[in-house]
C-alpha cells in the first residue's frame, strides 16, 4: 500500500477512554457556543422575527449534513472523520484539503475564543492584563488535552451540561412568560412577532443576512464524529450521539429564537449586548447580565477545549496517512501530544497577531476561516454520495445509520450549500470571506494534488476499511444492542 493510502493503523494507538455520556454531551455542547448566546442578537436585528425561519432552514441543512456524516462515521469510525471519508471517496487530495482546512479553522477559533473569554474575565477583574488570562486559558486546556482523553471527555461533559442547563432554564422561563404565568409579566401575544414592521420587517435581504449568520452558528457538531473513534463502542456511540443531538439542537436553537422574538421587539437596542441577556433583563430578572456572562464564559472555554482536541486529532490522522510532518503524529499514552502542543501554539500565535497586526494579518486569518465549514460540508455530501453506493455493494451490514431518502436529500443538501455560497457572494460583508476562504482552499487543493502525484502515481480505490481499522472499530456488543442501533437509524 502506498504512503498516502489511508493507514493500516492510523488511529489504532489512540486510547478508547470516552464513554457514551461523553459523546452525547460533546455532540450537544460542541455546537452550543458564544455565537448562539451573543451573536444571535445581530442576526435578529437584521432578520427580525423571521430569524425563526432562518434558523429552521439552516438547522435543516445541518441535520442533513450530520446524518450523512453519521452514516459514514458509524460505518467506519476514524479520528480523521470527514477527512478520511473524503480520501476514500474522492482521493488523497480531498482528504488533505478538507483535513488541513478544518485544522486551520479550529486553531484560529481557539485563539478567538481565548480572547473572548479573557475580555469577560477582565470585566470582573479590571486590574488583570488580558494577555495573562489568555495565556492561562491556553495553558489550562493544553494541559487538559495532553492528559488522557477521558479528562477531555469529563471537561466537555460538565461544560456542556451547564450550557444545556442554562438554555433549558431560559426556554422554561420564556414559555412561562409567553403564556403570561410568570410572576410580574403579561403575555405579549403576537405583538412582537407581527408588529414593528411585521414578520419580515427588512424583507428578503434581512432574512438572507440572518440565514448566513445562523448557518455558521451551527458549526462545531462535527467534533463528535472525531471523538467517536476514541469511544468504548465507536459504531454504537456515534449512531446514538448523532441521532439524539440533531433534534435537541433544533429545539434549543429554533426554540430560543422563537422565545426571544416573541418576548422582546426585534429592533430593541438592548439586543446589542446579547439576545439572551436582553430577554432576561426585559423580564426584570435580577443579575441576568452577569449570569449570562458566566454562561458565555463557559461556552467559550468549552469550545476552546473541544477545538484543541479536534485540531490535534485531525492533525494526527493526516500525519498517519502520510499527509503531514511525521513529528506531529507521535502518540504517547494514547494521546497525540505533539499535535496538541502544535495546535495550541498555533492558536496562541493567532492571539499574538490580534495584538501585533490587528488590521492586516489577523483580519486575513478571520476572513480565511469565514466559509471553511461550508467547504467541509461540501466534501461530506460528495463523499456520502460515493461511499453509500460502495458500502451497499461491499459491506451493507456496516450501515448502522442511513441517510434519509438517499440520494435525494443528499443532493438537496448540496443544493442548499451552493445556495449559501451564492448568498455569501451577493453580500458585501461576506463576499471578502468567500474570496479568502476560496484562496486558502485552492492552495491546499494544489498542495494535495502535488503530494498525491508525487507519492501515489497510480491511484487505486481504497477498500472501505483495512483489517487493522476493522479490528479497532469492531466491538463485542451484544446482539440486542446491535439490533437497537439499527432499529433506531
Amino acid at each position: 500500500m502506498s504512503r498516502t493510502s489511508a493507514p493500516e493503523n492510523a488511529d489504532a494507538p489512540l486510547s478508547h477512554g470516552l464513554k457514551q455520556r461523553h459523546l452525547s454531551m460533546i455532540a450537544l455542547g460542541g455546537v452550543i457556543g458564544a455565537g448562539l448566546f451573543v451573536g444571535s442578537g445581530a442576526a435578529i436585528a437584521a432578520a427580525g422575527p423571521s430569524i425563526i425561519v432562518a434558523y429552521a432552514l439552516s438547522g435543516l441543512l445541518v441535520m442533513l449534513v450530520m446524518r450523512m456524516l453519521g452514516e459514514m462515521s458509524a460505518a467506519n469510525p476514524a479520528s480523521g472523520s470527514f477527512s478520511v471519508h473524503a480520501e476514500r471517496a474522492i482521493g488523497p487530495w480531498a482528504g488533505f484539503t478538507a483535513g488541513w482546512a478544518f485544522w486551520f479553522l479550529l486553531c484560529v477559533a481557539v485563539g478567538l475564543e481565548a480572547i473572548g473569554a479573557a475580555k469577560i474575565v477582565t470585566g470582573w477583574l479590571p486590574g488583570v492584563p488580558e494577555w495573562s488570562l489568555v495565556a492561562l486559558f491556553m495553558l489550562m486546556f493544553c494541559v487538559t488535552n495532553l492528559a488522557a482523553v477521558k479528562n477531555f471527555g469529563e471537561f466537555e461533559f460538565w461544560f456542556a451540561a451547564l450550557k444545556i442547563g442554562a438554555i433549558t432554564l431560559f426556554l422554561v422561563i420564556g414559555v412561562l412568560a409567553i403564556l403570561g404565568v410568570l410572576p410580574g409579566t403579561d403575555s405579549p401575544g403576537t405583538s412582537n412577532l407581527l408588529g414593528q414592521g411585521g414578520f419580515l420587517p427588512n424583507g428578503s435581504e434581512g432574512l438572507i443576512v440572518g440565514l448566513l449568520a445562523s448557518v455558521f452558528a451551527y458549526g462545531g457538531l462535527e467534533t463528535v464524529t472525531i471523538a467517536a473513534a476514541e469511544s468504548e463502542h465507536p459504531v454504537q456511540g456515534v449512531a446514538k450521539a448523532v441521532r439524539t443531538a440533531m433534534w435537541r439542537i433544533a429545539v434549543f436553537y429554533i426554540g430560543s429564537m422563537a422565545v426571544i422574538v416573541t418576548l422582546i421587539p426585534w429592533n430593541s437596542e438592548s439586543l446589542a449586548k446579547g439576545s439572551y441577556v436582553a430577554t432576561l433583563e426585559h423580564l426584570g430578572l435580577p443579575a441576568a447580565g452577569e449570569i449570562m456572562n458566566v454562561v458565555v464564559l463557559i461556552a467559550l472555554l468549552s469550545a476552546m477545549n473541544a477545538n484543541i482536541y479536534g485540531a490535534s486529532r485531525m492533525a494526527c490522522s493526516l500525519v498517519a496517512r502520510g499527509q503531514g510532518p511525521k513529528g506531529l503524529g507521535r502518540i504517547s499514552g494514547g494521546v497525540p501530544r505533539v499535535a496538541v502542543l502544535t495546535s495550541s501554539l498555533f492558536g496562541f500565535l493567532c492571539v499574538l497577531l490580534s495584538y501585533w497586526r490587528p488590521d492586516d494579518l489577523f483580519m486575513w486569518l478571520l476572513n480565511m476561516i469565514g466559509a471553511i465549514i461550508l467547504v467541509v460540508w461540501s466534501f461530506i455530501a460528495v463523499s456520502q454520495l460515493i461511499l453509500r453506493r460502495r458500502t451497499e455493494r461491499e459491506a451493507p451490514e456496516k450501515l448502522a445509520v442511513r441517510m434519509w431518502a438517499y440520494p435525494y436529500l443528499t443532493w438537496l443538501a448540496l443544493a442548499g450549500i451552493a445556495t449559501v455560497f451564492v448568498l455569501m457572494a451577493r453580500e458585501e460583508g461576506t463576499r471578502v470571506q468567500l474570496y479568502y476562504t476560496g484562496g486558502l482552499v485552492l492552495v491546499l487543493a494544489a498542495l494535495g494534488f502535488a503530494h498525491q502525484r508525487l507519492t501515489r502515481p497510480a491511484r487505486r480505490t481504497r477498500p472501505l476499511m483495512t483489517a487493522a481499522e476493522a479490528a479497532e472499530a469492531t466491538e463485542p456488543a451484544e446482539a440486542a444492542e446491535q439490533d437497537e442501533v439499527k432499529a433506531g437509524a
